[in-house]
């Protein structure tokens, strides 16, 4: 065992020694999902060594504190359901691409916050869900922190959110942050940014990075950066939900690609077989229902499925993860809730079967929920089409696939560049609006200097006739003295 390892599981054992003897903080304990990944997550105890630089007290203290705060803080429940979405949908942060290092980007857009405009705790917790998912989708990599502060100004100044932020980092997510990338600061935030930066660790200081346009390649490749950056991107942000998978052609917001109709990943061996290949809906009794039938085809192998769709408020997948034992198969059930239309299933919607071996068939609902996200890289991938069930010929439907899905992509870019003018269009008239208010500050600094020298030379050339008017007059005084005495 080399020393990393021997520490990880000294780490471990005194964590669970500790809670044996001392017990949890309060009656409510920790929460089982951060049990589980003290117990079985190698990578996450790491994480902690490395972040106190392998001191094993402080990792041990960390990760207890941590824990303690995930737990009262409610970190492992934070669901779309239970936050604030509009807070998630106007764009304050997000995630968007990744840095040159291949770290994920959260971007925090300075100019759309003011301090006090938003419910701080709500606020908090918004940024925890992006952490949390972050970690999932990058299972434990770590993010760049990227402040877009293109024309921010003292109002956009929140020093208790930049705090928390930081707080983050600092306290319970450690060795989560690989840099820290600062847009087009304004100058008048110089004072501020020392306070800042003496919140942050020594060795985090050298992490921060102050970019222009000009040498934002240096940290963000061109084709990732926006165009508001200097780059090449017309990427518009729209906050897309975890679970959804998208699947259009070009589109900036892509996950997976799409290849076609039916399409799957290509393995030299395929796991799954689907019937059929199009996901046909059809009205029985008060429900719009459509079935595809799942088989494990191999001959040794159990295998785990999960679904995804692009539109998950508007279907009921029944069950969506599962179990195949070796040449089992099962029947999905997919509803289309009340209050949704069955003419909208004709382009807009797509569902995505996967699957992966796996060794244990006694896994529970969580454990499989769990497994997902921890390996749910890898996958072999089959997506599918909506179709209503009037359509009686499916080969038709294949050959039209791709026209229909390339329609919908071409809409889908329209938009995007209609959206990109507007930006841009509104990018200038900013800069324009920003060149005139400058302008009347130079012309109204312009005039005060003038009449403040006018008044200037006003008072030197009064004291200077004054002065000379003595001169003469007692010039002259002597002058009438001199004739008197003689």
């Amino acid at each position: 065992m080399d020393n990393q390892a021997q520490l990880i599981s000294e780490l471990r054992e005194k964590f669970f020694k500790k809670l044996d003897e001392d017990g949890p903080p309060d009656s409510s304990g920790f929460h089982p999902v951060d049990v589980a990944k003290v117990k079985n997550q190698d990578d996450w105890l790491r994480r902690f060594l490395e972040h106190n630089d392998f001191r094993l007290d402080e990792s041990l203290k960390m990760l207890w504190d941590t824990c303690e705060w995930r737990r009262k803080f409610g970190t492992n429940d934070i669901t779309l359901e239970n936050i604030r979405r509009d807070y998630l949908e106007d764009g304050v942060c997000y995630s968007y691409g990744h840095d040159k290092d291949g770290k994920k980007l959260f971007i925090v857009k300075s100019k759309l916050h003011t301090k006090g405009s938003r419910d701080f705790s709500e606020l908090q917790r918004c940024v925890v869900y992006w952490f949390e998912r972050l970690e999932r989708e990058g299972n434990g990599n770590q993010i760049s922190i990227f402040f877009d502060m293109a024309e921010a100004g003292l109002s956009n100044l929140d020093m208790e959110f930049t705090k928390y932020l930081i707080g983050l980092f600092k306290c319970y997510y450690p060795q989560f942050l690989n840099l820290i990338i600062i847009y087009e600061m304004p100058w008048v935030l110089n004072a501020a940014f020392n306070i800042i930066k003496s919140w942050l660790p020594a060795k985090a200081v050298p992490k921060i990075k102050f970019v222009k346009k000009s040498n934002i390649k240096e940290y963000v490749d061109l084709n990732v950066a926006l165009k508001s950056w200097g780059g090449k991107s017309e990427y518009i942000f729209k906050f897309i939900p975890e679970d959804q998978v998208h699947f259009a052609e070009n589109s900036p917001m892509t996950e997976q690609p799409m290849s076609g109709f039916g399409d799957q990943t290509k393995n030299e061996e395929k796991m799954l077989s689907i019937e059929p290949e199009v996901l046909v809906f059809n009205k029985e009794g008060n429900e719009v229902v459509g079935t595809i039938t799942l088989k494990n085809i191999t001959s040794d192998k159990c295998l785990s499925y999960k679904i995804k769709t692009t539109s998950p408020e508007k279907f009921r997948v029944r069950p969506s993860t599962g179990i195949l034992m070796s040449s089992q198969q099962c029947v999905i059930t997919v509803v289309l809730q009340p209050g949704f239309n069955l003419r909208g299933l004709l382009h807009n919607d797509r569902f995505l079967v996967m699957c992966l071996p796996m060794k244990d068939t006694q896994m529970t609902t969580q454990e499989l929920a769990e497994f997902w996200k921890n390996v749910g890289k890898g996958a072999e991938q089959h997506r599918l089409i909506c179709r209503e069930g009037s359509y009686d010929n499916v080969e038709i439907l294949k050959s039209n696939s791709n026209y229909s899905i390339s329609s919908a992509s071409i809409n889908d870019r329209s938009l995007d560049g209609l959206f990109s003018k507007i930006n841009r269009l509104e990018d200038r008239h900013n800069r324009l609006y920003n060149e005139i208010i400058a302008l009347k500050r130079m012309l109204l600094i312009s005039v005060i200097l003038i009449i403040s020298l006018s008044i200037c030379i006003c008072c030197i050339l009064r004291v200077d006739i004054t002065t000379s008017l003595e001169q003469e007059n007692h010039r002259l005084y002597d002058y009438d003295t001199q004739d008197v005495h003689n």
